[in-house]
């Protein structure tokens, strides 16, 4: 994402580091810890592997996120969080609850279609760990970075 010139205001310099939505959506996903691009995929539907690839070279650049090669056939590669990036899950939930009061959606919702709560959804406890791994079994295929 291109990064303009910011006026010296911390706001608007958090909001060139978040840049769009998908960015706090990762978040979101990493906040219980590294995931695999193909996981990222599957939890961000219907973001396309293009555009998430970039979101999470800019979250790396801005050391939002760490990227985590293993190597191997395929290549095996996960993100996770850097201290820096934890630093706006705070947000994440001021946007749970915020959504939450204005009706704008119930993360029951989210569970009835993906099997799921989201990873920092605090109603995740309630899902059991067939549901959770049943989510990341859909997909299969090979993100090649």
């Amino acid at each position: 994402m291109r990064r303009r010139e910011g006026d010296g205001c911390p706001v608007t310099g958090l909001l060139q580091l978040i840049g769009d939505k998908w960015t706090m959506l990762v978040v979101r996903d990493l906040a219980r810890g590294g995931r695999r691009t193909t996981e990222l995929l599957a939890g961000l539907h219907p973001i396309s592997s293009r555009t998430l690839v970039g979101r999470l070279r800019d979250m790396e650049r801005d050391k939002l996120l760490e990227r985590r090669d293993y190597g191997g056939s395929p290549p095996r590669v996960e993100y996770r969080l850097t201290e820096r990036g934890q630093k706006l899950l705070p947000l994440i939930d001021h946007f749970r609850s915020i959504g939450e009061s204005l009706g704008c959606n119930d993360c029951r919702d989210h569970n009835e279609r993906t099997g799921s709560y989201c990873d920092a959804c605090p109603r995740r406890a309630e899902g059991t760990a067939e549901q959770t791994v049943r989510r990341f079994e859909k997909d299969d295929s090979i993100v090649l970075l």
